[in-house]
C-alpha cells in the first residue's frame, strides 16, 4: 500500500527544506525524494502554487551556460510553515493514538 502525501504536508516539506537554504527545483525534488515517494512532475505544480500564494519567490542564476531557477521562502511562507508544523503535530498525535503500536 502506498500512502498519498496530503498537499499540506508536501507544501510543509518544501517550505521546511527551503527555510534552511534556497534550492533549484531539481535539487529540491531530490531532497524531498530522500524522505517520501514523490515524482518530479508532482513537485513543479507544488512550487508554482506556493509561489502564486506568496510563500515562495524565485530568482535565476547562471550555471554552466544556462540558468537555474532558485526558490526562496518568504516571510509569509515562514508563517505558513509554522501553521503546517502545528497542524502536523496535532494530526500526527491523533493518528498515533489511533494506530498505536500496530506493527
Amino acid at each position: 500500500m502506498t500512502i498519498q502525501i496530503p498537499t499540506a504536508l508536501l507544501d510543509g516539506s518544501v517550505l521546511a527544506i527551503l527555510d534552511s537554504q534556497d534550492m533549484y527545483g531539481y535539487l529540491l525534488t531530490k531532497e524531498i525524494q530522500k524522505h517520501v515517494n514523490v515524482s518530479e512532475s508532482t513537485m513543479y505544480p507544488v512550487l508554482r502554487r506556493l509561489q502564486k500564494n506568496g510563500d515562495l519567490i524565485t530568482y535565476d542564476e547562471a550555471f554552466e551556460g544556462r540558468m537555474r531557477r532558485y526558490y526562496q521562502i518568504t516571510p509569509l511562507g515562514q508563517k505558513h510553515l509554522v501553521e503546517i508544523k502545528r497542524e502536523w503535530q496535532d494530526f500526527s498525535a491523533g493518528i498515533s493514538e489511533i494506530l498505536g503500536g500496530a506493527a
